[in-house]
């Protein structure tokens, strides 16, 4: 990202609770990294709907300060390591993790959340590949999808609802049925789905494709589209929603749980890797344009990832 004067960085962070125009640009120390740490110069950093609940005041974790730079996905180089690291040394190119920390031009972690960046990985995807790729993971692992299963999953033009697609495909499944909005509809069928609309009579029109309901369904847009899921699926502890724990909790519907690891984000690179996974970038903006990218995720209804660079490319 764009550097600052020595041992400083450029960063975009927010100072209080409110719309994205708390977003701003500040210059911080550049941090170091600890044992066991590793500090990444950061080349692309993704942008995700947690950003935006923190940023709004949505979710709250433990021990936020202010300025608080939002991010926790990101790819970039190795720039420094802390003691006791073996695995990366400087110049290693790398994706990770972190809770928060990635809109910054460097970014400490442990390197307990760092896996190699594939060379057929371009930095655009990769900076925004960890965190939808572990949700993916992590919500199809819950569902337990499988070789044969007819799947659904809600929002599925978005960074998430894609890869899930792409996974549930990966892992067996014989028919994925993906809701979009109809400008998405190829590019679902591209990834192997078939498309539905979104809106009133979701659940007929799944039945029309799948009359005897479905094995498992992942749920990315709430409200009336969750209710439609758990309506049409076989098992109601298969169906999980990203989005809408309240609503799930009425239906009576499992929470989520499970842990961004090394391990399953090692899996899905490699998946992409083998070409079973693509992802499709919706736009790129420079970081100092971090709200105007948080704002084109909050309009929802986009196709694929949107991602920070370091190039000043248009969006």
């Amino acid at each position: 990202m764009s550097a600052g004067t020595a041992g400083t960085m450029r960063a975009m962070a927010f100072a209080s609770h409110g719309p994205a125009e708390v977003l701003r640009p500040v210059e911080l120390p550049v941090p170091e990294p600890g044992p066991g740490e590793v500090r990444v110069r950061v080349r692309a950093a993704g942008v995700l709907p947690f950003d935006i609940g923190l940023r709004k005041g949505e979710i709250r974790p433990p021990g936020l300060v202010f300025p608080a730079v939002p991010g926790n996905e990101f790819a970039g180089t190795v720039d420094a390591t802390g003691s006791e690291v073996t695995d990366f040394g400087p110049g290693d190119p790398v994706l990770g993790f972190s809770l928060l920390g990635s809109y910054a031009e460097y970014v400490v972690v442990t390197a307990e959340n760092l896996v190699a960046k594939p060379d057929v990985m371009e930095w655009a995807v990769a900076g925004g590949f960890s965190g939808n790729a572990q949700g993916a993971h992590m919500a199809l692992s819950a569902m337990r999808v499988g070789a044969g299963d007819t799947v659904l999953i809600n929002a599925a033009a978005g960074g998430l609802g894609t890869l899930a697609v792409q996974l549930a495909r990966a892992w067996g499944a014989t028919t994925v049925i993906g809701t979009a909005s109809e400008a998405n509809h190829d590019h679902l069928r591209a990834l192997g789905a078939i498309p539905v609309t979104y809106g009133e009579g979701l659940e007929e029109r799944v039945r029309a494709i799948a009359p005897q309901g479905v094995d498992a369904a992942l749920d990315g847009a709430g409200g009336e589209a969750l209710r439609a899921s758990a309506a049409v699926a076989k098992h109601p502890d298969r169906v999980i929603t990203m989005v809408d724990t309240e609503e799930a909790r009425r239906l009576g519907l499992p929470e989520l749980t499970g842990t961004r690891t090394a391990s399953r984000l090692a899996e899905m690179t490699a998946l992409y890797e083998k070409g079973a996974l693509r992802v499709h970038i919706r736009a790129r903006y420079a970081l100092e344009r971090a709200a105007d990218a948080q704002r084109e995720v909050e309009r929802g209804h986009g196709r694929g990832k949107v991602i920070l660079t370091g190039e000043p490319l248009p969006n």
